[in-house]
């Protein structure tokens, strides 16, 4: 009779055991999961900012015209944000006729930039 009550408590102390042990692995799984999106948004939202660096510096200073390679290397970037929106803003800007349509433009892909720039 006192095998069998020790037996029970071993058994109910194993299967205790594993269903904490079942469940620290369920939960961290989940956890190294939001960790892959948190660093997955946080690089996007490195990629945008460098590239809103780099379109500030190269568009909004103004002092002189926009040479071919930066004009390259504005449209590489924008390209490797892989973001439909920001690209098609992007093209909207390239392709204002006059300076109240560069100012209307600028204005509008410089505020989807900080919008797609998540916290």
């Amino acid at each position: 009779m006192k095998t069998t009550r020790v037996l029970v408590v071993i058994i109910i102390i194993l299967a205790v055991t594993n269903i904490l042990s079942i469940w620290t692995c369920v939960s961290s799984k989940i956890s190294e999961r939001d960790l892959e999106t948190k660093v997955s948004g946080q690089k996007v939202n490195t990629d945008i900012l460098n590239f809103t660096q780099l379109f500030v510096d190269k568009i909004l200073d103004g002092s002189k015209d926009v040479s071919f390679d930066d004009r390259l290397q504005l449209e590489n970037a924008v390209r490797n944000l892989n973001d439909k929106e920001i690209l098609e803003s992007w093209q909207v800007f390239t392709k204002a006729k006059n300076s109240a349509e560069v100012q209307k433009d600028f204005y509008s892909l410089f505020q989807l930039l900080l919008k797609k720039i998540t916290p």
